[in-house]
C-alpha cells in the first residue's frame, strides 16, 4: 500500500520536513524501467532543495511495467496511485513517455525522450484514433514464438486537425503530442535543434512548447570518461579490448534477429585479447523475465560474457568500451557519438525516419556479415575507424554537449516559480558496472579453454598464443590448428577435466607448489600445472621441474597464457636477461624470461 493510500491526504504534504509557503510538489510519472532510468538521470537536479518534494506514480498502460514497482521500492520513493494523483494538483510533472492519460494531470507537464532523440516511425496501426497498439488484454501484436512486444504508449485519441504526416515520428508528431485538442506537454524537451526543425515540419503548433536542452544521459556518460580505467577494472578488462554488445528489444533488434551473435563473438575472440560485455534493453529483461533471459545467456555467461543488469551499468560500459556492436537502439548511437569504434549486428531501416540521425548513422556504419568470420570483420573495420567517422550524424545527438543540466535546472525552477539554487549544477558520472556472474566456483571464474600456440617460422624463440572458451569452440565452427586444452583444477565438468593438457590453480593462499603438485596428481593426463604469481606464471611439469615465467616489460592480462607458450615451445634462447622466449597475444608482444627453479 502506498503512502497516499494509507494517509489519503495531499501527497507529500504530511508535516515533518518542510511546510514553508514556497514548498513545491513535483510528480514523476514512471511508465517503464527505461523511462524511469532516464528520469533518474534528470531529477537529481532538484536534490538538496528542501522546498521541493518529489512524488512518483506508476503508469498503468505499458506491457512492461513489472520492473517499475520494484525499482521504485528499491530507491525508496513515495509512490501514489494514479487515481489519486489525477485528483490532486502538483507544481510540476515530468515524464519520459506518453502513455496513460497525461493530459489529466493537473500540473505543468515536462516530457523527455527516453532515448537518444526521436527516430522511430509510428506503426500504421497506431496512427488511428482510439487504436492504441497492443492495449487489448492478452493480444499484444508480437507475442508469437515467445517474443512479447512493449506497448509503445501512444495516446488513445488524436483530436481534430489535419491529416497525419505521411511518416509520423513517435515523439514529434501530432498523433503523439495532441490530446483533447491541446498539446500534452507544456514543455517538450528536445536534445538538438534539428528535432525542433522536424517538429516544425510535422506539427508547427507544438513548436512553442519545445525547449532544446541537450541530452542529460549522454552528459553523464561524458562525465564518466575520466573514470574509464575504474570502469574497466570492474569488468576485469585489464589490457584487453572491451567489446560491448548492445541490443534493444523486439524481433528486429540485434538479439531478436541474431540470438547466436554473443556466443559466436565469444567463440572467435581470444580471451587474452578481448573482454565481451552485453547490455540488453530493460524491455527484454521485463518482457521475458530476468530468470529466463539469464537462462538463455547461460552458456555465454559461462564462457566469460559479462551481462549487465537492466537498470545500470551500460553507461559506464560505454565509457570503458573499445568496440560497440549494436543495432538501432540508443546505446549503440551513444557509443558512436563518443567516437568509439561501432558496428551493426542488425538494423531495421524501415522502422526509422529516414531523416533521423540514427537512420543516417545506420546508413554509414558497417554491418557484420553473419555468414563470414566475425573477428576479421571487427579487426578490419576497427583499423579504418576514426573518432569523427560518424560525426555527420552523431553531432545531431545534442546541441549542447556537457551543458544539459544547467538548461534543465533553469527550466524546472522557472516552471516551479522558485529561485534557482546558487550552487553550481552537479553532473554525476555513472556508477561502476556490476555484471552478473555465473559459474562455479566463483573464485576461479575460468572457463575451460581451447588454446593454440603456433611457433613463428621467422623466430625460433617466439610463439603466438590464442585461447578461446572451450564450449563454444567445441561446436566445430572455429578451425584451430594443433589445439590443447586448459582447465582450472576446480572445473566441475569431468569431460573437460579429463581432457586437460594444462591445469590451472589459484588464486588461493598457501604454498602454490603444493597446489600444482596436487593438481597434476589429480589429473594424470595433464602435462603442466600453472598458476599466476602477480605478473609472472609458475609452471610445474610432469618431471617435477619448477619454472617461473617472468615478463620483461608489459605483461599479459592473464599470465597463465605463458604456460601455453611454454607447453608448445620448451626451447628458449639466451639473452641479456638469461633464457627468454617471445609470446605473442594478438598485436601484443611480450618477452618472457624462463627461470628454472629446480625440482
Amino acid at each position: 500500500m502506498s503512502v497516499g493510500e494509507r494517509l489519503r491526504v495531499p501527497i507529500g504534504a504530511a508535516p515533518g520536513w518542510s511546510t514553508a509557503p514556497d514548498a513545491r510538489r513535483v510528480l514523476v510519472v514512471a511508465h517503464t524501467v527505461t523511462a524511469l532510468t532516464r528520469i533518474l538521470d534528470i531529477i537529481p537536479l532538484l536534490e538538496s532543495d528542501p522546498r521541493v518534494q518529489l512524488v512518483f506514480t506508476r503508469a498503468r498502460t505499458s506491457n512492461f511495467r513489472e520492473g517499475v514497482t520494484e525499482f521504485l521500492t528499491d530507491i525508496g520513493a513515495v509512490v501514489a496511485p494514479w487515481e489519486q494523483v489525477v485528483d490532486e494538483e502538483f507544481d510540476l510533472a515530468v515524464s519520459a513517455s506518453y502513455g496513460d492519460d497525461l493530459h489529466l494531470i493537473k500540473a505543468p507537464m515536462v516530457v523527455f525522450s527516453h532515448g537518444a532523440g526521436y527516430n522511430k516511425l509510428m506503426k500504421p496501426e497506431s496512427r488511428k484514433a482510439g487504436k492504441p497498439e497492443s492495449r487489448k488484454a492478452g493480444k499484444p501484436e508480437s507475442r508469437k514464438a515467445g517474443k512479447p512486444e512493449i506497448d509503445r504508449e501512444f495516446p488513445e485519441e488524436t483530436g481534430p486537425g489535419p491529416a497525419p504526416h505521411p511518416d509520423p515520428v513517435f515523439g514529434l508528431s501530432r498523433e503523439t503530442l495532441l490530446r483533447d485538442g491541446a498539446v500534452i506537454p507544456q514543455t517538450l524537451v528536445l536534445s538538438h535543434t534539428e528535432q525542433r526543425d522536424r517538429l516544425a515540419a510535422a506539427y508547427p503548433e507544438a513548436v512553442d512548447s519545445a525547449v532544446v536542452a541537450g541530452d542529460p544521459t549522454y552528459d553523464r556518460i561524458l562525465a564518466g570518461l575520466p573514470w574509464r580505467d575504474r570502469y574497466r577494472a570492474h569488468l576485469e578488462t585489464g589490457d584487453r579490448r572491451l567489446l560491448l554488445i548492445s541490443s534493444t528489444w523486439g524481433p528486429t533488434s540485434l538479439l531478436g534477429a541474431r540470438p547466436d551473435l554473443p556466443l559466436r563473438l565469444l567463440e572467435e575472440l581470444p580471451v587474452d585479447e578481448y573482454r565481451v560485455a552485453l547490455a540488453l534493453h530493460p524491455n527484454v529483461w521485463h518482457g521475458h523475465g530476468p530468470w529466463q533471459v539469464r537462462a538463455w545467456l547461460a552458456d555465454a555467461e559461462r564462457a566469460g560474457l559479462r551481462v549487465l543488469p537492466p537498470r545500470s551499468g551500460w553507461q559506464a560500459a560505454l565509457a570503458a568500451a573499445d568496440h560497440v556492436i549494436g543495432d538501432h537502439g540508443s546505446v549503440t548511437f551513444y557509443g558512436a557519438a563518443l567516437g568509439t569504434h561501432t558496428m551493426l549486428g542488425a538494423f531495421p531501416d524501415h522502422e526509422l525516419a529516414a531523416s533521423s540521425p540514427i537512420a543516417g548513422f545506420g546508413r554509414a556504419a558497417t554491418r557484420l556479415d553473419p555468414d563470414a568470420p566475425l573477428l576479421p570483420q571487427l579487426a578490419a573495420d576497427a583499423a579504418r575507424h576514426t573518432p569523427d567517422r560518424f560525426a555527420a550524424t552523431t553531432r545531431l545527438l545534442t546541441s549542447i554537449p556537457g551543458g544539459s543540466a544547467a538548461v534543465l535546472r533553469s527550466t524546472f525552477y522557472k516552471l516551479l516559480d522558485l529561485a534557482e539554487p546558487a550552487r553550481p549544477v552537479r553532473v554525476a558520472p555513472p556508477e561502476p558496472p556490476v555484471a552478473y556472474r555465473r559459474g562455479w566456483p566463483d573464485t576461479a571464474d575460468v572457463p575451460p579453454l581451447i588454446a593454440t600456440a603456433e611457433p613463428d617460422p621467422a623466430d625460433p624463440a617466439a610463439v603466438r598464443v590464442a585461447r578461446h572458451p572451450a564450449d563454444p569452440v567445441s561446436t566445430g565452427r572455429l578451425s584451430l590448428r594443433r589445439p590443447h586444452t586448459v582447465v582450472h583444477a576446480d572445473e566441475p565438468q569431468t569431460r573437460w577435466r579429463d581432457a586437460a593438457d594444462v591445469v590451472l590453480c589459484g588464486p588461493a593462499d598457501g604454498d602454490p607448489w603444493r597446489r600444482l603438485t596436487d593438481a597434476l596428481a589429480a589429473l594424470p593426463d595433464a602435462r603442466l600445472a600453472a598458476e599466476a604469481d602477480g605478473d609472472a606464471c609458475l609452471v610445474l611439469d610432469r618431471d617435477g621441474v619448477r619454472h617461473r615465467l617472468v615478463p620483461r616489460g608489459a605483461a599479459a592480462p592473464d599470465p597463465t597464457a605463458y604456460a601455453s607458450a611454454f607447453l608448445r615451445l620448451r626451447r628458449t634462447v639466451a639473452g641479456p636477461d638469461g633464457l627468454v622466449c617471445t609470446v605473442r597475444l594478438g598485436d601484443r608482444t611480450i618477452r618472457v624470461a624462463v627461470e628454472r627453479l629446480g625440482p
